[in-house]
């Protein structure tokens, strides 16, 4: 694509401070590598950023925060939507694909509490705020005297409401804590072996039509293959045992010399049950689907199905 041909790109976004900086970052990776590209962007308030006062497995999952923007971007009203890939489910919706995955940040989950409390300081029954089953199912097999109860609201919102209002403690992702800044709250950085990701956890995804050449073209230029990969392998394995986002599965994988390793968890929300599975291979969309059938071998359907 010559300079001739350059468009002004326009990015649809959600209005959130993460959900800003994501799309900013989003551009400016497009412009560092198209200096004579123009980007602007189009304001959405999604269905799931209205609807704040039920849990979100309870409202239809996180679909909500995203099919405003799939509408606008097939009606040609935008060009591109830029998403938290943990929040966009593994099918792409009709008409439109993911043009580009980038920008993996830590992918931990990160604890903030009052009185500076970590996971093994928090009181006995202290008030722990999420609305993600796969977090509750991870918190309460490491402490099943803690109560989860559902807290909604962009990252600062919860922040606040963990430090200065009913709850004791919430859990975020680390990637939009650290993208914001808020690192300063941050009481405990959750270890792996306590609380596996998201499967896509901080990585984003850059959506478009799929029939855009000209933008599949320009996007092509920015993925990241080998987070591709990684996030592949992990969403392969959510996709087999037949979850969407708001289900309690987790997933990470690695991708190093040719290889990826696997690290991934299906949980009953009450933390009573769990089944962990690791393996490793080339082919990241095999690995999850041999993953998925190890976990569906040790009871995982019966476990989701309950949920």
């Amino acid at each position: 694509m010559n300079d001739q041909t350059m468009k002004t790109l326009t990015i649809g976004t959600r209005t959130s401070q993460l959900a800003l900086w994501q799309t900013n970052y989003v551009s400016q990776l497009l412009q560092n590598v198209w200096p004579e590209l123009a980007c602007q962007q189009a304001p959405f308030v999604t269905q799931g950023d209205k609807t704040l006062d039920k849990p979100l497995p309870q409202i239809g999952g996180k679909g909500l925060f995203t099919a405003e923007l799939e509408e606008s971007l097939r009606e040609g009203r935008i060009d591109l939507a830029v998403h938290s890939l943990k929040d966009l489910p593994v099918e792409n919706a009709p008409g439109l694909t993911v043009g580009a995955i980038i920008g993996r940040a830590d992918v931990r989950d990160a604890l903030v509490a009052k009185n500076g409390w970590t996971l093994d300081t928090l009181p006995a029954a202290a008030v722990v705020g999420t609305s993600s089953l796969r977090r509750q199912a991870q918190l309460l097999r490491a402490r099943p005297d803690l109560q989860v109860r559902s807290i909604r609201g962009n990252v600062e919102t919860r922040i606040r409401k963990a430090l200065h209002e009913e709850y004791d403690a919430t859990i975020l992702a680390a990637a939009g804590v650290t993208r914001l800044e808020l690192s300063g709250h941050v009481t405990q950085w959750l270890p792996l072996a306590v609380m596996l990701p998201a499967p896509g956890q901080g990585a984003l995804a850059v959506q478009c039509r799929a029939d855009d050449a000209a933008t599949l073209h320009l996007l092509a230029a920015v993925d990241q293959a080998d987070v591709r990969r990684a996030v592949t392998a992990e969403r392969s394995f959510l996709h087999h045992l037949g979850g969407g986002c708001a289900v309690p599965v987790a997933a990470y994988a690695v991708y190093q010399d040719g290889r990826l390793a696997l690290d991934a968890f299906v949980g009953s929300p009450d933390g009573q049950r769990r089944i962990r599975v690791q393996g490793t291979g080339e082919n990241a969309w095999e690995l999850g689907a041999h993953l998925a059938q190890t976990a569906v071998s040790q009871g995982a359907m019966e476990i989701l199905t309950h949920v």
